[in-house]
């Protein structure tokens, strides 16, 4: 019985790695479209967010079966409960990229407003984070999900850094108001990312710890 038990929490961790990988390659593509200016990379972005739905109803059906099948208790039953929610966040995060690609298509249209230093250091930051999230839980490593929130902090203040960049630019030129409110739109999107990864790490420190992290 035990033994089944564990198959299902394996398969239900790869179809998680699975979908923290696609996501991962929605925000590298999004982003190599917005900094290369290329519509192509952005819309192939988009294209893998239906893969993320998949992977998210795949992993949905798995942990109620499991759930159903060996009614399991204690950090087995954490462990199920904190994938259900993680999977909302993962999804969610995977619309945010989205959001950057089709930012990004748009942005390809016109010369760019600026190099662009800060947004793809954003995107590093939280592609660190999301190899620490697939980390945490393959490993139930509580470490691994406080260096995301560790991360966060970072992914934060480039995004008040870029903020109050862009507001410069906007005072000083008026012409260049609509490219970057877009651009703020893009950052915003990064932003929120980086939450939803914040929120699946705090869930993971709870399944290894049974314990609220505390910052």
């Amino acid at each position: 019985m035990r033994q089944a038990l564990e198959q299902e929490i394996g398969k239900v961790i790869e179809l998680f790695l699975r979908m923290a990988s696609k996501t991962k390659e929605m925000l590298e593509e999004a982003t190599e479209g917005l900094v290369r200016g290329d519509p192509q990379r952005a819309q192939a972005a988009i294209a893998k967010d239906r893969e993320v739905d998949a992977l998210e109803a795949a992993i949905e059906n798995e942990v109620i079966a499991a759930i159903a099948r060996h009614q399991p208790v204690a950090g087995d039953l954490r462990f199920f409960v904190t994938v259900l929610k993680a999977v909302t966040d993962l999804e969610r995060a995977a619309d945010y990229a989205a959001h950057v690609a089709e930012d990004a298509a748009v942005l390809a249209q016109e010369p760019p407003l600026k190099r662009y230093v800060l947004l793809p250091q954003m995107a590093r930051r939280l592609g660190e984070m999301l190899d620490l999230v697939a980390k945490s839980v393959a490993e139930k490593d509580a470490g691994a999900a406080m260096k995301v929130l560790e991360l966060d902090d970072d992914v934060d203040d480039l995004y008040e850094q870029l903020t109050r960049e862009l507001i410069t630019y906007m005072l000083e030129d008026p012409r260049t108001i609509g490219k970057a409110l877009t651009l703020l739109r893009v950052a915003r999107s990064y932003e929120r990312f980086g939450d939803h990864l914040e929120n699946i790490a705090e869930r993971v420190v709870y399944w290894v710890t049974g314990q609220t992290p505390h910052r």
